[in-house]
């Protein structure tokens, strides 16, 4: 059929022309690729398990932690206090990136103390699912803290597309939420929930949570940050999170 050229200048209009990327998002947004990568477990225990479940963890993950051999850190360990019930967090840190993760995971399959550990948890569980993350170039590294603490792991799944403008806002917005030491650490999904973001907050009790967020919307351009992030969400979660015995973040 034959178009007039008018009919096709017409149509042009609704062709969205996307300018090419020359490199991942993932680089525009990490401190380095290579570096950090990390890992996130979301543990549901049977609730009659839990204490028996904490246990083991606490005689377990330290030592893979304290031992060089493995090129891994546990940043930090959690029991859900509010949010999803009878539930652990564990947060790992690779230095050296998916080579670190392969080797990690290489050399604990050769740990019987490991592997046991791993059949004792088996039998503990509900359901367990992870991801693995980069750190936000913009935000702390996480770095162990004396306590007592709680934490707030706030996860956002963003819509596909929108994770660059998420980072522009927050590289501005983390600005307003330093002043009581309260921003621990940020990172987005790699392998898992895509377009997935973990904001990790600590504060030392739910009223000191309260007043810090209260805080923040005296400072000019914070407000604007949240009216202009809110519509990338498509949903967001809030855990209150209490460290193990064994996390290095207390």
């Amino acid at each position: 059929a034959w178009h007039s050229p008018d009919e096709h200048w017409f149509k042009s209009l609704f062709v969205r022309k996307v300018d090419p990327r020359k490199d991942a998002h993932s680089h525009l947004l990490t401190k380095n690729e290579e570096s950090n990568l990390y890992k996130i477990q979301f543990h549901n225990v049977k609730p009659e398990c839990l204490d028996a479940y904490n246990q083991l963890c606490e005689e377990t993950l330290p030592s893979i932690h304290n031992d060089k051999y493995y090129p891994c850190e546990l940043v930090g360990t959690w029991n859900t206090w509010y949010g999803e019930q009878d539930q652990a967090v564990h947060m790992w840190r690779y230095r050296g990136g998916y080579p670190a993760l392969t080797e990690v995971m290489s050399k604990l399959r050769q740990n019987k103390e490991f592997m046991k550990y791993r059949e004792e948890r088996g039998k503990m569980l509900l359901s367990r699912r992870n991801q693995l993350l980069l750190e936000f170039s913009f935000w702390n590294e996480p770095i162990p803290r004396k306590g007592p603490n709680i934490y707030e792991l706030r996860s956002y799944q963003l819509r596909p597309g929108t994770m660059i403008e998420w980072g522009n806002y927050w590289a501005r917005a983390i600005g307003y939420r330093q002043h009581n030491s309260e921003a621990v650490g940020g990172f987005f999904s790699q392998i898992g929930n895509l377009y997935m973001v973990h904001h990790l907050w600590a504060y030392k009790d739910l009223e000191a949570r309260e007043a810090t967020r209260n805080a923040a919307w005296q400072h000019e351009g914070w407000d604007e940050v949240v009216y202009y992030t809110v519509p990338l969400i498509q949903h967001m979660d809030s855990r209150i999170m209490i460290p193990m015995k064994a996390s290095p973040l207390q």
